[in-house]
């Protein structure tokens, strides 16, 4: 499944770099506001330590990690809802995300430039949030408007669920909160989807510290709680890192006293804040990483590797990844009893090594 992450914030507060280091593909980091025109994508493999553990114990030709992809884009400014720095242009691009990286300053560095003048991360926060909020509120009262005035030539129970929508996410956003903070009944949900509203994305930040910085206390900014996980990290060290042998990089960690990257830990994070899971395959040809929304069941978690796996589904042979490794692979967790057969109602599990059996 192809998921994307947008990663947003003011100009010149780490984002391109931060986007170079994530996917080692030169973007263009000039110290000036809009060095970023059009987005620029790139597919991040998601750090799993169990892979390797996998295809040691199946003898495994082939790793095949699963991935994400972020979406690098350009910065945004205060009205950028009202097309302030082609604000307009660029907040289409994060509508089309399946969720949202923002990236906070937090270093002080008279060499680059602050678009505000002085670096306070908690207005940072507030001057983008409010601008998603902004557009997100655009979109709500124009269509909220469109349905009243159907209603006004009859009554249409739809109609009606999507207006009960339409005035949550309405009365939320004018008190400037996101929409995400909005509870809607399944109904209501069904009614709004095609909407792809800003504030109803998952979102997480990212806190651009100065080198030994440490991270706030508490995980705010500014002393103030966020909706969302809170990555500190220095852009800087990163990209450091990102430009090193695996064996360099391994060394300098080492030295800094850190036992994964800050990228990794983002690039967890941000595959948590989706809901997401990792399944696995394993065999001689290849141990491969398979992602899947939580709460999937067996047959829907089939067809991610095939339509035909779903379509014709049997069953499923499931076994936890550790109890694959102890017991030296699939043959010996048979005999141990480790292996369960499960059917359509199954829920996958992180960390499932899963065998599907099928018809075709």
């Amino acid at each position: 499944m192809s998921l994307q992450i947008g990663i947003v914030g003011l100009p010149n507060v780490g984002k391109s770099t931060l986007f170079q280091a994530l996917t080692k593909k030169k973007v263009d980091t000039s110290n000036y506001p809009f060095a970023t025109i059009d987005p620029n994508v790139g597919v991040v493999a998601v750090p799993d330590e169990r892979l390797a553990q996998l295809a040691r114990v199946a003898k495994s030709k082939e790793i095949i990690p699963t991935t994400i992809e972020f979406v690098d884009i350009a910065g945004l400014v205060k009205n950028a809802h009202q097309g302030e720095g082609l604000g307009n242009q660029f907040l289409q691009n994060i509508r089309e995300t399946d969720a949202i990286v923002e990236v906070v300053r937090a270093f002080t560095d008279p060499n680059v430039i602050h678009v505000a003048g002085k670096v306070e991360p908690k207005e940072d926060v507030e001057t983008i949030n409010l601008e998603l909020i902004f557009a997100d509120l655009a979109i709500v009262s124009k269509r909220h408007e469109n349905v009243l005035r159907q209603l006004k030539s009859g009554t249409n129970r739809q109609v009606e669920q999507q207006l009960g929508a339409l005035t949550k996410f309405k009365e939320a956003l004018e008190a400037g909160r996101p929409a995400r903070s909005v509870e809607l009944t399944d109904d209501e949900r069904g009614h709004i989807k095609d909407m792809n509203l800003l504030t109803a994305k998952p979102i997480l930040y990212v806190l651009n510290v100065g080198e030994g910085s440490p991270p706030p206390l508490g995980g705010g900014v500014g002393g103030g709680g966020l909706d969302g996980p809170v990555v500190p990290l220095s852009v800087k060290i990163e990209s450091e890192l990102a430009e090193l042998s695996a064996e360099d990089a391994a060394t300098f960690m080492r030295d800094l006293g850190l036992r994964e990257s800050g990228l990794d830990q983002l690039i967890k994070a941000a595959y948590q804040t989706l809901n997401l899971i990792t399944f696995f395959t394993a065999g001689p040809k290849e141990t491969r990483a398979w992602t899947v929304k939580r709460g999937t069941k067996a047959p829907q978690a089939a067809g991610v590797i095939h339509t035909d796996f779903e379509e014709g589904f049997i069953r499923a042979e499931i076994i936890n990844w550790k109890e694959f490794v102890d017991a030296g692979g699939d043959v010996r967790a048979k005999e141990l009893g480790k292996v369960r057969i499960e059917g359509k109602e199954y829920i996958i599990q992180d960390g499932d090594v899963v065998h599907f059996h099928f018809q075709t």
